[in-house]
């Protein structure tokens, strides 16, 4: 089974969201799909359709929160130890080829990845082209659009 990274507080959020579906979530599916089975014809019942397929949609979250978390490694947000090279958990600020704009972002796993919040995931081109890597080491980015190049400014 592939490990899955997580900060601490991606845990807690996935840990967060798998107790919402179990306890309250749930519930109210089964509350939904109790009421819409004695609304009459459950073949010509719309709203039954809709509670059970919400039904396997919270049912198939749960499985796959319960795997995410039991393969999951929590990466330690330790500030006073400094990485010398880009590792999960690593904040970059890197610089495209060609651009003078810097971007800096988080490395996390691919369950925690948000491009708008400058999460990248480890598994992304440009994280899988800067592991390992230190700073101002150029590096070329393998993307579905094409290769370009980019310099490590910083890893804090």
């Amino acid at each position: 089974m592939p490990t899955n990274f997580l900060t601490k507080e991606g845990f807690e959020k996935l840990q967060d969201e798998l107790d919402y579906l179990r306890t309250v979530k749930r519930q109210e599916v089964a509350d939904r799909l109790h009421e819409a089975m004695e609304g009459g014809e459950l073949i010509e019942n719309a709203e039954y359709e809709a509670a059970k397929n919400e039904q396997a949609f919270v049912e198939g979250r749960i499985q796959e929160l319960e795997m995410l978390l039991a393969t999951a490694r929590v990466i330690e947000d330790d500030k006073k130890k400094k990485a010398d090279s880009v590792q999960v958990g690593s904040t970059v600020t890197i610089q495209e080829d060609g651009y003078e704009e810097e971007e800096t972002y988080t490395i996390v796993g691919a369950a925690e990845a948000n491009p708008r919040e400058g999460k990248i995931s480890n598994e992304s081109p440009i994280g899988k082209a800067i592991l390992g890597r230190r700073t101002g080491e150029e590096v070329q980015v393998e993307a579905p659009d094409g290769s370009y190049k980019i310099r490590i400014v910083k890893i804090g």
